[in-house]
């Protein structure tokens, strides 16, 4: 693809000094590297320091995961076809940190396997399928038994067969059970091996293995288990209109009942819900929440302390910076949840001296076809100080606060050591290409940094205004592509001057300028005028697929719907150009992205995919799955918080005890109540007119509207 010429920058380089010699790449963790086969379910925490750059690597098809059923319950997962039965094929089973303890539970009535006429999920952590079977002797059609299953992430299914005949029924019931043991990982790859042999335990059945092992307890007790075919026999009596139920329990042996993280009564996220003229977002609003409290894990050193993985089944591991990036757009649900990601992360910060001094490790991440891999390492270093100064606004505590903020600074001074003498930021350091989105973070960083360490009394905000000005200056003159339709923005700089000049996504992130004291957004990178220009441009049919924004635009070369860094719709992007765009005024193009989202997930069931695929949306036709895509997942549950609290536009400062709120005055989807958020540690209930006029119904004592 050609390339523009650059303006000239000599005068402004000499005008600035000598650029200092390139730091040395930044230590990140080889997540990537540490599994033997092509893929790697990522159950771990932070891995070790120590290792170079790993490379992303190519992996083999994926089993196809979009229509299956999917409950998490961290560490607990549990994958089923919408048949209910679990064959032993492909990634179905019981879970527990990753190792399949439980893959294959075949339940058989009277000889027959009953046939599924419902499958739907019950809750992010469990599903239901009910079933019906026809028991009784005389010819017809009409079934007379239903068999309802309910299967659990902790490890739990509840098996319960009820009887329609006008007679008793004896019924003789078998389960057939196997495991492999595996990993994940080897699974997915096609790398698991042979079933295991099973032992009578207590009362139910045990593998063991190499890797460990489990066991299944039944309630009650079996009448009859044989070891060999892996079976448990049961004969029930059920009189007309009775019912009678088995319990199974899969656990690792040994092991107790799973305690998920997100399942206690004082979880770090608030049962927030949405009412008004739009269903779907209550169910939206509600799913994202349950996805979350899923997808919540404890640091195993520090058990008050938790975070979101990135998502399920892929992915069920902490990745620092969608981990930030989630725990900053779930803030209306309360600070907890911020405070326990940041707190993990500090633990993880890099604090040898030397350039890496303060950086937060995160692996590589593709970037598409025309730029080479990222370090999520910048990003989630230039997040932590952003979700701290933002935390504090929506009334983290001032200890709490304090107790983080030399994380923070050491991420800030990071910063300032890897731009150095220079402008802009490269990623991955060293002499990595100069990205549009790395200077939109560091420049909010920047401004948000400042503005926290000023509210603290520390030291170094001017430098950082300062700095962030100089990054403002520089970039609308060396970073802007002019063009007779209005230009574009670049999505980077090579090191040698050059402009990368493809439309994608990337570019919302130079909407998300955050916000500072008394809920004022912080200027961003852009003017006025250019702002307008990338409105138009993400509004333009190129960009919204009418389902959400394309990673790159459908013109672009190189563009592949199903590309997640290339035309898919990522779900984050999209609630970022929404909340962005909304704030700077351009609510009709905001409006077109969030009725598109949302109608993506009413045919997802309002579980949101973290992505999908780009192609247009026409009369009658629905999103695609991605078939690598997590489902749930932490950033695209967090973004529909994100995309229904926008609409009420709440911006707190509770160090100032105001709360402002700039709702979308076209209310696109009518009325809206949103009850169960959280400001200043306490319940927060807003609502929004179908004029577009916005009413606190509930907030804490003390805190006062804002203008």
């Amino acid at each position: 693809m050609p390339q523009p010429t650059p303006p000239s920058t000599a005068g402004r380089s000499a005008a600035r000094g000598p650029a200092r010699p390139p730091a040395p790449s930044a230590v990140l963790p080889p997540a990537a590297d540490r599994a033997p086969r092509p893929f790697r379910a990522a159950f771990d925490g932070i891995p070790p320091r120590g290792a170079a750059l790993p490379s992303p690597r190519r992996f083999g098809d994926l089993p196809s995961t979009h229509a299956a059923m999917i409950c998490v319950a961290l560490p607990g997962l549990v994958i089923s076809a919408e048949h209910g039965q679990l064959t032993g094929r492909g990634l179905e089973g019981f879970y527990r940190a990753g190792r399949r303890l439980l893959s294959r539970c075949r339940l058989r009535v009277a000889g027959r396997e009953p046939l599924v006429v419902q499958a739907r999920m019950a809750a992010a952590d469990s599903v239901r399928f009910v079933a019906t079977l026809r028991a009784s002797s005389p010819a017809g059609p009409d079934p007379d038994v239903v068999v309802e299953r309910t299967r659990h992430a902790d490890g739990t299914e509840r098996i319960t067969l009820r009887s329609s005949a006008p007679r008793p029924l004896r019924l003789p019931v078998e389960v057939a059970l196997g495991t492999d043991l595996a990993e994940l990982g080897a699974i997915a790859s096609g790398a698991a091996g042979p079933e295991l042999s099973a032992d009578v335990h207590a009362s139910g059945l045990r593998w063991s293995g190499p890797a460990g092992s489990s066991s299944v307890t039944a309630d009650p007790p079996p009448a009859d288990a044989l070891a060999s075919a892996g079976l448990l026999r049961w004969e029930f009596v059920i009189p007309p209109g009775g019912s009678a139920s088995v319990e199974l329990r899969v656990r690792p042996d040994g092991a107790g009942r799973l305690r998920a993280a997100g399942h206690t009564a004082t979880g770090p996220l608030a049962a927030a819900r949405a009412t008004g003229d739009d269903p779907a977002v209550a169910a939206l609003l509600r799913t994202s929440i349950e996805d979350l409290r899923s997808l919540l894990l404890r640091d195993p050193a520090h058990p008050a302390d938790t975070h979101l993985a990135a998502g399920a089944p892929w992915r069920c591991g902490l990745a620092p910076a969608e981990a930030l990036a989630a725990a900053r757009m779930a803030l209306p649900l309360g600070t907890r949840l911020a405070a326990g990601t940041l707190r993990t992360l500090a633990r993880a910060q890099l604090r040898d001296p030397g350039p890496r001094f303060g950086m937060i490790p995160g692996p590589r991440r593709d970037a598409g076809p025309h730029l080479p891999p990222g370090c999520t390492g910048t990003e989630a270093t230039l997040l932590f100080p952003v979700l701290l100064a933002e935390a504090r606004r929506w009334g983290l505590p001032e200890h709490e606060t304090e107790q983080l903020l030399p994380a923070a600074e050491r991420c800030l001074a990071w910063l300032r050591t890897a731009v150095g003498q220079g402008t802009y930021l490269p990623d991955p350091q060293p002499g990595g290409p100069l990205r549009c989105e790395t200077q939109a973070h560091a420049h909010r960083a920047a401004l948000l940094g400042a503005d926290l360490l000023d509210a603290c009394g520390r030291p170094g905000g001017a430098a950082l205004r300062e700095w962030a000005e100089e990054l403002r200056t520089a970039f609308r003159e060396e970073f802007w592509i002019d063009g007779p339709a209005g230009g574009r923005p670049a999505a980077a700089r090579t090191p040698d001057g050059r402009l990368v000049p493809y439309l994608g996504a990337a570019a919302v992130h130079l909407l998300d300028t955050g916000l500072l004291g008394g809920g004022t957004r912080a200027p961003g990178l852009l003017d006025k005028a250019r702002t307008g220009q990338l409105a138009r441009l993400l509004a333009s049919p190129v960009m919204d697929s009418g389902w959400g924004l394309r990673g790159l635009g459908a013109e672009e070369a190189g563009y592949n719907p199903f590309g997640h860094r290339a035309g898919a719709v990522r779900v984050h992007e999209t609630a970022i150009a929404v909340a962005g765009l909304g704030g700077a005024g351009y609510e009709k193009e905001a409006s077109a992205l969030l009725r598109g989202v949302l109608a993506a997930a009413g045919t997802f069931g309002h579980r949101l995919p973290e992505m999908y695929a780009g192609e247009q949306r026409t009369e009658g036709s629905a999103p695609l799955p991605h078939p690598a895509a997590c489902r749930p997942a932490a950033t695209a549950a967090a973004a529909a918080v994100l995309l229904v609290t926008s609409l009420a536009g709440i911006r707190p400062d509770v160090p100032s005890g105001t709360v402002a709120l700039r709702p979308v005055r076209s209310a696109p989807l009518g009325e809206i109540a949103l009850t169960g958020l959280r400001v200043a540690e306490a319940p927060f209930s807003v609502r929004v007119s179908r004029l577009g006029l916005a009413l606190v119904e509930e907030a804490a004592d003390g805190l006062q509207l804002g203008g």
